[in-house]
Order: structure tokens, then C-alpha cells, then sequence
């Protein structure tokens, strides 16, 4: 069996091709799509090219699941998470959602130019969690890189442990504590959850079982 798990646009890539080219060569049944790890249960919208080959049995990808809201996921860490304040942007981000919604929590970006929402309301997966949200443009360790609104007015600090259940880390997983060395561990593994639930459908097939 033979896993590959990347960015969307690495399908398009010459390195892909040349994959594809020697599995289907040596035999293999290949499978892949481009998936928003959220139908996996993951509290997080990550959409990710995965690549599932097996030779002499069949592999597909594990079944969905019901999305999960990343509030929900991490609701029992943040009272215990640093105490924060919103930068301007956020804020503005903050009053620009309750103009049109009732209060919820939000979890807040403090970094990043994307495109997408600067903030997530609680039953919701967050966005993409990236490595660059911990390192400033030097690579060095940021000490806050997303805050979390809550309807109370209170303002908490998201931790590296809640940004590591957010990308599927069970919570006994330890991380080392320079946040930039976290962070990338964080914002570059394929999610755990994810894995996990891969190569339990993988073992079911080899075992013969349904799971």
C-alpha cells in the first residue's frame, strides 16, 4: 500500500506524474482526489490532495463524517488558555460580524493575508492552520498568532495544544515549546484524525473486517 498526502496543486506537478506513471506500472490500483479534510471530522477546512495505491486488493478512502465545529473541539482548553486582547483589524473583523449576527464565539486570525474570513464562528471548522502563523517574517517564534471572542467580552489567546487538537493531534501528543518548532509540526503534518482513520480502513481490508 502507498499513501501521498500534499497540497491541491501538486497534482499538476512533474514529480506527481512520475509517481502515477511507476505505480500504474507496477500493478497498483490508484485513487486519488483532491478532499477538504472536514469530511473527516477534522474541526479544520484543509483541502489536501491524497493519494491512496494498492496492489492485489483495493483501497479507498475512509468514509465521511459529520463535520465538527472547531468550537466544540477545543471548548474545555480555553479557560485555561492566556488571557488576550484584539489588534485593530481584528476588532474590525469582530464589528463588521456583529453588525449582521448574533454573538458566538469567534476564533480570530491575528496573522495572514488571505482570502478567506479573518474569523470563524464557533460551528464552523476553522481556516487552514499554516505553519507561517507561527513565525514572524524572520522565522522566529510568534507569541500569539489567533484569538478566540467570546460572547462574555472575554478574549483568550488560542494555545499550540488547541491548534494541535484543531489539526486532529490527540491531546496526549507533546510538543516542544518554541512555538515556531511546534507550529511547524502543526501546519506541515497530514492530521492525525485523518491518518488514523486511513489506515484503520486500510487494516479492515487487509483483515478482512468492516469497520
Amino acid at each position: 500500500m502507498f499513501t501521498l498526502e500534499n497540497v491541491p496543486r501538486y497534482q499538476n506537478s512533474q514529480s506527481f506524474a512520475i509517481i502515477l506513471n511507476a505505480l500504474e506500472q507496477k500493478g497498483y490500483s490508484v485513487d486519488y482526489s483532491v478532499v477538504n479534510m472536514a469530511d473527516f471530522g477534522l474541526p479544520q477546512a484543509r483541502r489536501r490532495l491524497v493519494l491512496v495505491a494498492s496492489k492485489d486488493f483495493h483501497i479507498a478512502l475512509p468514509t465521511p463524517r459529520k463535520p465538527i465545529g472547531w468550537y466544540e473541539a477545543i471548548a474545555h482548553l480555553i479557560p485555561m488558555m492566556t488571557d488576550s486582547q484584539l489588534l485593530p483589524k481584528q476588532q474590525q473583523a469582530l464589528e463588521k460580524f456583529l453588525a449582521g449576527n448574533a454573538p458566538t464565539p469567534l476564533l480570530i486570525e491575528r496573522v495572514g493575508g488571505r482570502s478567506q474570513s479573518k474569523y470563524k464562528p464557533g460551528h464552523l471548522p476553522c481556516n487552514t492552520i499554516l505553519r507561517s502563523h507561527f513565525t514572524d517574517h524572520k522565522g522566529c517564534n510568534r507569541s500569539k498568532f489567533a484569538d478566540i471572542w467570546l460572547p462574555s467580552g472575554t478574549v483568550k489567546s488560542l494555545s499550540i495544544q488547541g491548534a494541535a487538537i484543531l489539526q486532529g493531534f490527540p491531546s496526549r501528543y507533546e510538543f516542544p515549546p518554541e512555538a515556531a518548532t511546534a507550529g511547524s509540526i502543526i501546519g506541515y503534518s497530514v492530521p492525525p484524525l485523518f491518518a488514523t482513520q486511513l489506515f484503520i480502513s486500510a487494516q479492515s481490508k487487509l483483515l478482512g473486517v468492516t469497520v
